[in-house]
């Protein structure tokens, strides 16, 4: 009987589509909820939070989020001090018919909330979003005092 040794892996290197992988995202994403926020339930740990891309140029900050299948009536968008904060609800669609059993539902519904701490300090009087085919963008101005400034060097 020849015996191999298995390797462990890192804390960091589990996948997402393992279970213990799946755990880890729940729990970070306990820990990321807003404190007083109502958990609802055994499902809470289930539920959605839309992926977001944050990157920034000399004069930005730009914030992606995906948001399908909602209205725009549907997502709030607030900035306090450095953070952005989305939140909204994802309204199940009513199209079963009378007698009708669910097959398969894979999408999830109800309120999210997701805070995105920002890399610059932002104008907030500048701050805009636009919702264009379910992903929403945040364009937030930075500061002048936030922005780079190249410094001429004097010889002498």
């Amino acid at each position: 009987m020849q015996m191999t040794r298995s390797q462990r892996r890192a804390l960091g290197e589990w996948s997402p589509g393992t279970q213990l992988g799946r755990l880890r995202n729940q729990i970070n994403r306990l820990f990321e909820l807003p404190f007083g926020t109502d958990l609802g339930g055994p499902s809470s740990l289930e539920a959605w939070s839309p992926a977001v891309d944050v990157f920034e140029n000399k004069d930005n900050v730009t914030v992606k989020a995906e948001v399908p299948g909602m209205r725009k009536e549907d997502i709030d968008v607030s900035v306090e001090g450095s953070t952005l904060s989305i939140c909204g609800e994802r309204r199940e669609e009513k199209e079963q018919g009378k007698g009708t059993d669910n097959y398969r539902s894979e999408r999830y519904f109800g309120r999210f909330y997701r805070s995105v701490p920002l890399p610059s300090a932002v104008d907030t009087g500048k701050v805009a979003a636009k919702y264009q085919d379910g992903v929403l963008t945040v364009t937030l101005p930075k500061t002048e005092e936030a922005k780079r400034k190249k410094i001429d060097i004097q010889v002498g």
